[in-house]
């Protein structure tokens, strides 16, 4: 009976052990920002795809006075960091040229 006890005993402690054992916040909880990262696994956005649609949204939305082609690099060259919202002049005004 002590052996069973003990045993029982070992095994809970090891059980305790492994459920103590530590996991990363950035393993077991989606990230809030996405610096660094072009696809979110946890919820399948890809930043630079959104980051391309939103350029060629504004493009269509100001015509000549939006630099798609920029806006379309600066997507690939930071990978979707800063995405453009074309509703938010300080978002898109390294993108815009004024026609004479």
């Amino acid at each position: 009976m002590y052996a069973t006890k003990k045993s029982t005993i070992f095994a809970a402690a090891i059980a305790v052990a492994l459920l103590c054992v530590h996991v990363p916040a950035a393993d077991a909880l989606p990230s809030i920002g996405h610096y660094g990262k072009r696809f979110d696994t946890m919820s399948g956005i890809d930043f630079i795809q959104i980051c391309l649609n939103n350029c060629a949204q504004c493009k269509k939305m100001f015509g000549d006075y939006f630099q798609g082609q920029t806006c379309a690099e600066s997507c690939l060259k930071f990978k979707g960091k800063a995405i453009p919202d074309c509703e938010d002049i300080g978002s898109i005004a390294p993108f815009l040229n004024a026609l004479e």
